[in-house]
């Protein structure tokens, strides 16, 4: 788990595939996603899948150029719409 974005209205964390113990088989497909939670309404949203690897695209996108943070949230704000889970602590 790599926290890759924190402000005052999100946190974008990467949720990666663990590696098999030794001596246990490797899985078929290493999956990955990213949560990212709304702290405004207090949702969440898994991203795996395609959803996971256009986010991803987007990553790279902004690693090529940097983005300004209004940029970032507008994005993010984008995402966040499709959260139905709310946030719960453990």
């Amino acid at each position: 788990m790599q926290m890759l974005y924190d402000s005052d209205a999100f946190v974008v964390v990467h949720m990666q595939a663990n590696e098999p113990l030794e001596g246990e088989p490797a899985p078929g497909i290493a999956r990955h996603g990213f949560e990212i939670v709304d702290k405004r309404s207090n949702k969440e949203v898994y991203l795996d899948g395609s959803w996971a690897e256009a986010f991803q695209r987007q990553i790279n996108a902004w690693q090529v150029n940097t983005p300004t943070q209004e940029e970032v949230e507008t994005t993010l704000d984008g995402y966040a719409e499709l959260a139905q889970n709310p946030l719960v602590m453990h």
